[in-house]
């Protein structure tokens, strides 16, 4: 059984990496459509995934593109907020364009695109937002001071927005992902030693994979998690700081 049949869906962030994953755990579950956007080309086989061009700080082309698929396909059924980026660095030598560079992707370009979506889920009086939020947001990271504030941000927009777009009877759910340390080309660097270090804090003692946040997003995307709102999930193997 698809598990999103017949749904329209939005992802950000959707050229590769989890937000790739996403995008095509998603179109193999049957939704209706799948708009990838990133501010990279988002290019796929399925029929049924369409990739777009978009800057999640640029408002103005984010209003464009929702009325652009909700003129099209009729509604957006599912948000998944995964656009983001890192500028690390201790905060006390941290530059103001990191700073802000990273607020503005992480923090406000995920109210940027979610206040686009809201008013056609609201019109509709349902939907599925997921953000991707990070162990970062609960734990703090040294030299991630900007990164950590956007993820603890994003958890306490959804912990608002779970309220304000349930009234009325609308049956608008707004939940966070947390992914702790994800295989990717990056750790894949790593030495031995760092990986095991890593591993320390990780009770099932293995890197987490794209699949395994894929896996987690379509769940609360689909009808299976509806009397679920206003939770952050961590997708972290029990990791603890």
């Amino acid at each position: 059984m698809n598990r999103i049949e017949g749904k329209v869906a939005l992802v950000t962030g959707g050229a590769m990496g989890i937000g790739r994953a996403i995008v095509e755990k998603f179109a193999s579950e049957g939704a209706k459509v799948v708009i990838a956007c990133d501010i990279n080309p988002c290019e796929y086989e399925q029929e049924n995934v369409v990739g777009k061009i978009l800057n999640v700080t640029d408002r103005d082309a984010i209003k464009e593109l929702v009325k652009e698929i909700a003129e099209e396909y009729g509604t957006i059924d599912i948000l998944v907020n995964n656009a983001g980026i890192t500028q690390d660095g201790p905060f006390v030598r941290m530059k103001e364009s990191q700073w802000d560079s990273v607020i503005d992707i992480n923090l406000k370009g995920v109210f940027n695109v979610t206040q686009a979506v809201a008013p056609v889920m609201t019109k509709h009086k349902k939907g599925s937002i997921i953000t991707l939020s990070s162990v970062v947001g609960i734990y703090g990271n040294i030299g991630q001071t900007n990164y950590a504030a956007t993820k603890a941000g994003v958890i306490g927009m959804t912990q608002t927005w779970k309220k304000e777009l349930a009234r009325k009877g609308a049956q608008i759910r707004v939940n966070c992902v947390a992914p702790g340390f994800i295989q990717s080309p990056m750790t894949d660097k790593l030495s031995e030693k760092a990986v095991d270090n890593i591993l320390s804090g990780v009770p099932l003692k293995r890197m987490g994979t794209k699949e395994d946040v894929a896996n987690t997003v379509l769940f609360l995307a689909s009808d299976e998690s509806s009397y679920i709102t206003g939770v952050t999930i961590p997708i972290s193997g029990g990791l603890s700081f």
